[in-house]
């Protein structure tokens, strides 16, 4: 490889000179015919400036290293009134970094339609719940799909999930150990984007619920309250409850966002948390551990998630066909406002 000595042997100028005038330092004052006897001496010699090899560098490794598409069944305002997958998301974003991966584009699903890039890909991660139908009207070729928070097909497809029954089971008998029996129940409809749209989908966290106080025996319909996951809804729900004659004792919300919310309205009502209604909710969002009655909640590792959703992958890229489902623990994070700590 040619050297700056090389150059200003054949130039006839000292090294200094040839390496400010191939870096472009435009405070030096040479001639411009120097100026071009250097520029062409480099070039014949095959001289590279330090950018133009890192520039190379990186462009052949880019070459290198897949192409991943990261497709969110969430839209924007989705995204940011739930953190929930807003983490997910960041998870993956940080592992794809650290795996040496720059070459990624990111879509959200109601965008898919007019963008063709999707189809380039060779290897998507899908956040979110979407159908196979769908996924394949999406992107029809790309070989190596993992799921995060949905698995939709074990024997195909990678995926990393909670154990939605498991984790609202723990909530559960959290309370009842507590010795709650009148429980209520606040929580959002599950959907799975299909060809034409969206459909509700079963939610364990609200099947689970129901289980549990039916064979404890404290069942009541009137205190399941379904709307949206949102901080509002939350809000507006647990209004909704308090109107009732005979009023749960303590809550399992279904979100930490509407668990906000419904810490709202019982402000707004004069009443205490945990010492009139306890709650034990579900993420352990960081703000969870902020709000004015600090929340109990299910931990759910989501941040981890989205990193073993690229692990994965990346091993599929290593060769792996056998596809994995892998079940990210959750946990119980006790704090004021399930009456526990007082």
């Amino acid at each position: 490889m040619a050297t700056i000595k090389d150059i200003a042997n054949q130039t006839n100028v000292s090294p200094a000179t040839v390496s400010r005038v191939l870096n472009n330092d435009q405070t030096i004052s040479v001639l411009e015919e120097t100026r071009q006897r250097i520029l062409q001496a480099a070039k014949e010699l095959g001289y590279k400036t330090i950018l133009e090899r890192q520039t190379e560098k990186h462009i052949e490794s880019a070459k290198k290293t897949p192409k991943v598409g990261i497709l969110l069944c969430q839209t924007l305002e989705e995204e940011m009134s739930d953190p929930y997958f807003l983490s997910i998301r960041q998870g993956v974003e940080e592992e794809l970094l650290k795996q040496g991966i720059t070459s990624t584009s990111m879509f959200r699903i109601h965008e898919t339609g007019s963008n063709p890039l999707i189809h380039d890909f060779e290897g998507l991660i899908v956040i979110g719940r979407i159908n196979e139908g769908a996924l394949k009207k999406v992107s029809d070729h790309v070989q190596n799909v993992v799921y995060i928070n949905h698995s939709p097909d074990d024997t195909l497809y990678d995926s990393v999930v909670i154990d939605f029954v498991e984790s609202t089971e723990l909530a559960m008998n959290h309370l009842l150990n507590l010795g709650y029996k009148r429980i209520g129940y606040i929580g959002g409809v599950e959907k799975e984007h299909i060809n034409s749209g969206k459909v509700k989908i079963e939610d364990e966290r609200l099947t689970t619920f129901e289980k549990v106080v039916k064979r404890e025996g404290i069942y009541n319909p009137s205190w399941t309250f379904i709307g949206e996951y949102q901080m509002s809804q939350g809000y507006e729900m647990m209004k909704t409850a308090l109107e009732l004659e005979e009023k749960p004792e303590a809550f399992f919300i279904a979100s930490d966002p509407m668990a906000i919310g419904a810490l709202k309205a019982l402000q707004e009502a004069n009443l205490s948390v945990p010492s009139d209604v306890a709650i034990v909710s579900f993420d352990d969002i960081e703000i969870a551990q902020f709000t004015s009655t600090p929340l109990t909640t299910i931990r759910v590792h989501t941040k981890e998630m989205g990193q073993t959703g690229v692990k994965l992958l990346m091993d599929r890229f290593n060769g792996r066909k056998i596809p994995l489902k892998v079940i990210v623990p959750s946990e119980l994070v006790v704090r004021q406002s399930c009456g526990a700590v007082r």
